[in-house]
């Protein structure tokens, strides 16, 4: 766990945009290489540009501060609810 930390720590936005974060995952969870051919994804696209639009907007998040705190309200509802 320790070397997970260190490299989240060390690792910069412009190495990370440089990864396929889909691509790299889906080795793990199969699903993110086959959800576009089923899922509506124009619809959640503007479903969470609507949240993150509301927190911006409600809280003066900047758009990097409002997915990081959407994605961990999301992942807290998973973890929750599992």
């Amino acid at each position: 766990m320790k070397d997970i930390k260190n490299i989240i720590i060390k690792t910069n936005e412009e190495n990370q945009d440089k990864i396929n974060w889909s691509k790299a995952w889906s080795k793990k969870y199969p699903v993110l290489t086959s959800y576009q051919n089923k899922v509506d994804v124009k619809y959640y696209n503007n479903e969470i540009k609507k949240l993150l639009k509301s927190l911006e907007e409600n809280y003066q998040y900047n758009k990097l501060d409002a997915m990081l705190v959407l994605k961990d309200i999301l992942y807290q509802e998973y973890k929750n609810n599992k």
